[in-house]
């Protein structure tokens, strides 16, 4: 039902209003709520939040319609007026759209005329609401999906590349913060959350300031992808980045913050991945090398960002490491030699 209201001081026209829209009001499509001067129109819409229309004079005592239009844009930005008056000189005109009025419509009313007007006043209203909910939740969708899914989701190639896939050179990190689940024995959900989060906008930073990409959270964890040139370099400086960030943080709810992290670099397999059943997508890279970084990972002392030697062998001339031995990974048959990314 679409609720309207009209200010205006002539006393019959509250009448003639319901006998013209007697089937509308019947059918529950409009709903009128009347007032007699600016004053109580503003009364009435605080009233009455939902008003979309206003129908308004402009002669009224107390406040005139002018005046209220002025406080209309201030209180009720979404609610759009027409204004219904006898004064129909250009510069009335003028001035009420000057001040945010939607259209005009001249006394002796055309009640034809105004409904026409009314319905166009409607539909805009409706395309106003539905833009501003589309907006708001295209910021919702943004905290939950990564930019460059957002951004591809905007070309001519996205649906057809819904069961599509490629294999990419890239660098996967994945960055866990130690021993945190620990600290959900002592302390409340909220002060978890918190904490768990300023951490991972700490993390997230450093990832893009590198270019890197966050493919996912996983419990207290952050899997990063890098692409394009030196991937396996910029992973790395945002790394060493997250690891003295982290390092430098104070004790917080008797629990310190260290973090232990896994980087691998190679070819994957980057596509969307889920169900068709349940119609929702994950687009994330998979393969042997995501699987060793998460190993990786877990071989990881606190504070330790720890890579295999054939990504030792691509960075050693630029970045510092030590030698940490041979160690058999999960699921992996032969050992492998590991290293720790110093500096």
């Amino acid at each position: 039902m679409i609720k309207i209201l009209v200010a205006d001081d002539e006393a019959d026209l509250e009448a003639l209003i319901r006998q013209k829209f007697r089937k509308q009001i019947r059918e529950h499509r409009y709903d009128f709520v009347f007032a007699a001067n600016g004053n109580e129109a503003l009364q009435r819409l605080k009233e009455n939040p939902d008003t979309a229309i206003v129908l308004s004079d402009i002669n009224m005592p107390e406040m005139d319609g002018l005046t209220l239009l002025s406080k209309l844009n201030e209180s009720n930005p979404l609610t759009k007026t027409v204004m219904v008056s006898a004064y129909g000189d250009m510069e009335n005109i003028r001035v009420a759209m000057n001040r945010g009025a939607f259209d005009f419509v001249t006394k002796p009313v055309n009640f034809d005329d105004l409904e026409v007007t009314m319905e166009k006043t409607i539909k805009y209203v409706a395309q106003l609401k539905e833009t501003l909910q589309a907006i708001k939740e295209n910021n919702i969708l943004k905290m939950y999906v990564d930019a460059n899914v957002l951004n591809f989701m905007g070309t001519r190639e996205y649906e057809k590349s819904l069961t599509a896939n490629e294999n990419v050179e890239a660098t996967v990190a994945f960055i866990d913060i130690c021993s945190f689940t620990s600290i959900s024995e002592t302390e409340s959900p909220d002060t978890v959350v918190q904490l768990l989060n300023r951490y991972f906008d700490l993390i997230t930073k450093e990832i893009i300031a590198q270019q890197g990409i966050i493919d996912k959270f996983i419990g207290d964890c952050v899997m990063a992808v890098f692409r394009g040139e030196f991937h396996l370099d910029r992973a790395v400086d945002a790394c060493l980045a997250i690891r003295d960030t982290i390092n430098g943080l104070p004790e917080e709810s008797g629990f310190l913050p260290k973090v232990s992290i896994g980087i691998n670099s190679g070819e994957m397999i980057s596509g969307n991945i889920g169900s068709a059943t349940l119609k929702r997508l994950d687009f994330t890279v998979i393969g042997d090398t995501v699987n060793t970084a998460q190993r990786l990972q877990s071989a990881a002392g606190r504070g330790q960002i720890v890579i295999n030697e054939a990504c030792y062998e691509k960075i050693r001339q630029s970045f510092r490491c030590e030698p940490i031995g041979l160690s058999v990974l999960k699921n992996k048959a032969e050992p492998m030699m590991l290293y720790e990314v110093r500096d």
